[in-house]
């Protein structure tokens, strides 16, 4: 089977909220929106806002909590962006999770909660290198 995702899917509790945070925050665009969902297209997949109740619905497993023990992560070219674009996330409502640093394995890194509390690292590392479609590559 191929490795590979195809749509991950957010569950949110205000989407006006979310939306601001993705749009004004990242500067993404939606391709789709209706009172219920709003999915961005990605660089090989689609991010899905989904109202949580609506998500609980769809899924047919009600009380999913917040925040799962995952994280997202958004690569960024240049290690100053990290901190930039933190900035910008918390303007948009996100909240910092850990402030930018170094870590032991290398790069730059810091993390923030939407307004759903997902987490999200914002990282620079200098041997992932990223694309002009914006996909990175894992190398060692």
């Amino acid at each position: 089977m191929q490795q590979q995702m195809s749509v991950i899917t957010l569950g949110v509790s205000d989407l006006e909220r979310s939306r601001r945070f993705y749009v004004d925050g990242f500067g993404w665009k939606p391709v789709f929106e209706n009172p219920q969902i709003i999915f961005y297209q990605m660089n090989g997949f689609v991010l899905g806002a989904f109202l949580k109740a609506s998500l609980e619905e769809d899924m047919n497993r009600f009380g999913l909590a917040t925040p799962g023990a995952f994280s997202l992560a958004h690569n960024v070219p240049h290690k100053d962006d990290v901190e930039t674009v933190m900035k910008r996330l918390t303007e948009a409502g996100g909240a910092i999770l850990r402030p930018a640093d170094a870590p032991p394995h290398g790069g730059f890194r810091g993390y923030v909660a939407d307004p759903d509390d997902h987490a999200w690292e914002i990282a620079w590392n200098p041997s992932w290198p990223i694309d002009e479609r914006g996909h990175v590559t894992f190398q060692m």
